[in-house]
């Protein structure tokens, strides 16, 4: 167990630590797409647009979870553990945050997306209260080399 665990707000000089992790904790998905995850330069322009939550182990980024306000309904994606620290309970802390941060701006329900093949993800939300509501494309220019789309689920805050 970790004794000094921290939250907070992503700035822009965090921007590769951030993909850093992203990249390691999303490893498992190289078997249907051979690119990297995100880069500092994707992660910058998400921070335009909505907030990363990093927590922090004993001063070592430990994991993040993008968040975005779409009006009444949060949003989170881009959930990363670091693999040495998985199973620990720092992606529960980390939705627990993103959902804290979009109730206390007004949302009412909260959403996520996750590629189809993650076969282990449907499980691990509906843990959560989470439940499926849909499917999306998989965005065209991310080449796959098997066909995917997204899964979206959903719960009320």
């Amino acid at each position: 167990m970790t004794h000094s665990a921290q939250i907070r707000f992503a700035e822009p000089a965090d921007a590769f630590a951030i993909a850093a992790l992203v990249n390691a904790a999303f490893r498992p998905e190289r078997f249907f797409i051979d690119t990297e995850r995100t880069n500092p330069e994707k992660v910058a322009a998400l921070l335009q647009t909505g907030k990363f939550l990093l927590l922090f182990e004993d001063g070592v980024l430990a994991g993040c979870v993008y968040t975005q306000l779409r009006g009444e309904r949060g949003y989170f994606g881009l959930l990363a553990v670091d693999p040495q620290r998985q199973r620990s309970g720092i992606g529960a802390r980390l939705i627990a945050a993103a959902e804290q941060h979009c109730r206390a701006a007004s949302c009412r329900f909260m959403d996520l997306t996750f590629v189809n093949v993650r076969k282990e993800l449907p499980g691990y939300y509906r843990r959560f209260g989470y439940t499926e509501n849909g499917t999306l494309p998989f965005p065209p220019e991310a080449a796959t080399k098997i066909p995917v789309h997204l899964v979206r689920m959903s719960k009320a805050l």
